[in-house]
């Protein structure tokens, strides 16, 4: 017969191995449950993304439309658009996308070898003086802009080539995207954040196609670039918040009595457009508990066929 210490021991063994037996119970449940969850979110974020690519689709299809239409329509730039759809909700905004300084314009062909553009550069300082920076921070950010993206390993005055990277190296090429300016010697976060509502990276080095029927009073420092400098910021935003219903014809707004006072710079006659040519779509997808953040760069020839120049997964820097 056994002692009551005996008894005690294997009363206390049982107990434990109860014990660690709910344990791991506990622990395989939650592992299944969130492998549930997890597979349940994964499945969700897949059919939010095949639903921001069918407003892809979609936006293609009418911009598209647009184009072939040769109509100079105003105020279509920047509404938002909500579509429901079964367990959730599609929004989303078509922009000019154009409507903006294109940063890759500060060189020129050919882009196997890029080198700097003079009225390029010119339009960046003029805009950096117009979005509240001074003329020399406007060079010396303009210059090492052009190191980074010119093929040649000479530094621009006030530039910055490999050697002021730390073992890194210029990229030597066209942007890719705006956000790749942070890594360029010279754009602080304050003049990155100064800079960003008025630049953005086109795949093509051209100087920016500008339309003044797309154009927000927000963005009248791209009107204040393209006379370099010699048009007020005010009387720019006067003159967008003046802009007749139907919008201007590109010879009729380079007609107008503003410019006489500040004409436009050289090369800037050629930037006036009344077609777009660029769209920036702007997608987000609620579904079940997932959420999708999509943007997309998108590029109309004049017979109106469509193409996807980039698109990125995820919120905007």
């Amino acid at each position: 017969m056994r002692s009551r210490h005996e008894q005690g021991v294997a009363l206390l063994s049982v107990l434990l191995l109860v014990a660690v037996m709910s344990v791991m119970a506990v622990t395989v449940l939650d592992e299944i449950r969130f492998g549930v969850r997890r597979s349940a979110n994964a499945e969700a974020v897949g059919q939010a993304r095949w639903y921001a690519l069918g407003a892809e689709a979609l936006a293609r299809s009418r911009i598209g439309a647009l184009v072939r239409s040769q109509a100079r329509l105003t105020g279509w730039s920047g509404r938002t658009v909500s579509y429901p759809v079964d367990g959730g909700t599609i929004q989303a905004r078509i922009s000019d996308g154009a409507a903006c300084f294109n940063l890759n314009s500060v060189v020129q062909p050919p882009l196997e070898a890029p080198r700097r553009r003079d009225a390029g550069v010119a339009q960046f300082v003029d805009l950096a003086e117009a979005a509240g920076l001074t003329e020399r921070e406007g060079e010396m950010l303009a210059a090492a802009l052009v190191d980074w993206i010119d093929a040649d390993p000479l530094r621009e005055s006030g530039g910055a080539e490999d050697e002021a990277y730390d073992g890194y190296r210029t990229a030597g090429a066209l942007l890719a995207e705006t956000s790749e300016l942070r890594a360029i010697r010279g754009f602080t976060p304050e003049i990155y954040g100064r800079l960003r509502p008025y630049v953005c990276a086109l795949p093509t080095a051209d100087l920016s196609p500008i339309n003044p029927n797309t154009l927000t009073e927000a963005q009248a420092p791209l009107l204040v670039m393209l006379t370099e400098g010699r048009m007020p910021l005010a009387v720019a935003r006067r003159l967008i918040a003046a802009r007749p219903a139907q919008g201007w014809a590109a010879e009729e707004f380079l007609g107008l009595p503003a410019f006489v006072e500040a004409p436009l710079g050289p090369e800037a006659d050629d930037q006036i457009k009344d077609t777009p040519r660029f769209f920036r779509l702007e997608t987000e997808v609620a579904f079940g508990d997932a959420e999708v953040f999509s943007s997309a760069l998108l590029e109309a020839d004049a017979a109106g066929r469509v193409r996807l120049a980039a698109r990125r997964w995820g919120l905007e820097e």
